[in-house]
């Protein structure tokens, strides 16, 4: 089976040379159009999917005079500004017109350093151009993508690209170039077929493909490289069209318990009882009425340490809601959130898929030697 029909949720990268005719320098509306009904089979399969758009500066370059050359920083950042109206314009209209709510999600290095989840019918993510700098910028759209992916527990990341997939040697260059079909491994000799953009509109190119490959698979995700100029490129995967499909160990969930757990320095902690303690060696989510105390600054979707009331740290999660709030809800029944905060939260502090135990034995025996309750 094909990953694309089996994943939960889809990531789909469109580059600049397939979205914006490189003569008129306007959006490829036809070719959008069969995009757009692909992503729409998909939602009615019940798939989540999310779409990662370049284009923004190549759409707003024409229209400033900007037409030849590599862009300046603030060039770039003003073509963005006038090309992320035209962009999302496309999009809303043709989603909104078959009945689905389009929300675009601006964003930077610095965001997407934060594992949050991202909400919306259909996001349309970009790199927020407009205010990116050199220093702080991604500057291509497929590593973003793969971030995206990350950050989303995605299932399945789809680049679509100028290019069939990873090739052996550069097809431009070398006829006896051949297609590889299957990558389970990222090995040097894998790494050293990264070549440069062959489109005038992308700043991306192979090497950043693979570079996206290696976020996507340590997150437990599949990824395919595949040509996107064609009609309905997503259905064609589908039927088996030749593209490259990058194959991940383990799951999205095992790896993001894996990140969880290991690759994080926890923003701050917060204490928990005993009865806390054996509903999370139990399988369920951390509630407020569990928490007994905060230590440090932390906001919704950072990294927690969990500790028990001597201070050993038990667990490790992404946290649902800011210190202060945490403070104001710790102790209380999940259905008094909005009272003392004003707004409806989520009823975990930690869901349960965002949370895991350290040293399971250690928690157990800490669970064993806490006071039990009064009968």
């Amino acid at each position: 089976m094909v990953p694309l029909t089996q994943a939960r949720r889809v990531v789909v990268k469109v580059g600049s040379a397939l979205l914006v005719d490189a003569e008129s320098a306007r959006v490829n509306r036809a070719w959008l159009e069969t995009l757009v009904e692909d992503l729409l089979r998909l939602r009615k399969r019940g798939q989540r999917v999310i779409l990662v758009s370049s284009g923004a500066i190549a759409l707003g370059r024409r229209r400033l005079g900007l037409k030849h050359g590599t862009l300046r920083l603030e060039e770039s950042q003003a073509a963005a500004a006038v090309g992320q109206i035209r962009l999302a314009h496309a999009y809303k209209e043709l989603l909104e017109s078959n009945d689905v709510t389009v929300a675009q999600v601006l964003l930077t290095l610095e965001d997407s350093e934060r594992r949050r989840r991202y909400l919306g019918a259909l996001p349309v993510i970009n790199e927020n151009d407009t205010v990116a700098t050199a220093e702080i910028r991604y500057g291509d759209n497929d590593r973003l993508a793969a971030r995206v992916a990350q950050m989303t527990g995605a299932d399945c990341l789809v680049l679509l690209s100028d290019v069939a997939g990873l090739y052996s040697a550069d097809p431009n260059r070398d006829p006896n170039a051949r297609l590889v079909r299957e990558v389970r491994q990222l090995t040097p000799e894998i790494e050293a077929m990264g070549g440069r953009s062959a489109s005038r509109l992308g700043s991306g190119g192979m090497a950043a493909k693979i570079a996206a490959a290696r976020i996507a698979l340590a997150a437990g995700c599949h990824m395919c490289i595949a040509a996107g100029a064609p009609r309905h490129p997503l259905r064609r995967i589908e039927e088996g069209a030749e593209c490259t499909w990058f194959i991940p160990t383990a799951t999205p969930a095992a790896a993001r318990k894996q990140w969880i757990a290991g690759t994080l320095r926890p923003a701050g902690a917060i204490t928990i009882d005993a009865g806390a303690l054996r509903a999370l060696l139990e399988g369920r989510s951390l509630l407020p009425a569990g928490v007994t105390g905060t230590r440090g600054r932390f906001d919704r979707g950072d990294t927690v340490s969990v500790l028990t009331s001597d201070g050993s740290e038990v667990a490790r999660g992404i946290i649902a809601y800011s210190d202060g709030d945490a403070a104001r809800i710790m102790g209380r029944k999940s259905s008094e959130i909005a009272e003392l905060l004003g707004f409806r939260g989520r009823d975990e502090m930690i869901h349960r898929d965002d949370l895991v135990l350290l040293r399971p034995e250690a928690a157990d025996a800490a669970a064993v030697s806490a006071p039990q309750p009064a009968p």
